[in-house]
């Protein structure tokens, strides 16, 4: 279901505009130079309401965090969260997987979050999935050496089809997990609003740590 337009959508929007990068193409290399410190760059990738990483950055002062999210009215929800807890390392921009090599440079990032991103269920949106063989190339060539993707989905078949897509790639899979709740890799998880809601209905949650 789309989510309905915000009522004052863009005065909201001026309202948190610092934390927005209106062009990040510009800041390709230089990230530390827009946070003013040389902390280690993590990106989520669909931040969807920014539950997951308000947590995230207020457990993690010492890194910089890039939310990028593609509906405008959801993104305005997460930064307000940010805006309101007065949370300084983390700025947003509007956008999808599409952009990371425009804006990122070889290695600059050191990790990347893909949170309950879209399945694209039919066969012939495979190319649309975030771990698609074409994203992993954008994700390899942004990362660091020893950079890293942790990706979570309730979706199995989205789940199988990524771990074949990482095995066909090559990449290094770790922390591997059908059950995460349940499993050994729970000890620190942050959940998502998505991710809470559909685990309190009994659905297990997929997880696996990537490297390439």
């Amino acid at each position: 279901m789309r989510m309905r337009r915000k009522k004052n959508r863009d005065t909201r929007f001026e309202n948190c505009i610092e934390l927005a990068v209106l062009e990040p193409q510009n800041h390709k290399g230089n990230w530390n130079k827009l946070f003013g410190n040389q902390n280690p760059v993590h990106v989520e990738i669909g931040c969807g309401k920014g539950g997951f990483i308000l947590e995230l950055a207020r457990r993690n002062p010492d890194v910089n965090f890039v939310a990028i999210e593609k509906c405008l009215d959801v993104l305005i929800l997460a930064m307000e969260k940010i805006k309101n807890e007065q949370i300084k390392n983390v700025r947003f921009l509007f956008g999808d997987a599409n952009v990371l090599t425009d804006i990122f440079d070889c290695g600059e990032v050191e990790r990347i979050y893909l949170n309950f991103s879209d399945p694209w269920k039919k066969s012939r949106q495979a190319k649309r999935r975030l771990t698609y063989v074409t994203f992993l190339e954008k994700y390899k060539y942004v990362l660091s050496e020893d950079g890293e993707v942790y990706f979570k989905t309730d979706n199995r078949p989205l789940f199988d089809f990524s771990l074949e897509q990482f095995e066909l790639f090559g990449a290094k899979i770790s922390e591997l997990t059908f059950d995460l709740h349940n499993s050994e890799y729970n000890y620190n998880n942050i959940m998502t609003e998505y991710e809470k809601n559909f685990s309190e209905k009994g659905f297990p949650i997929n997880r696996c740590v990537v490297t390439f």
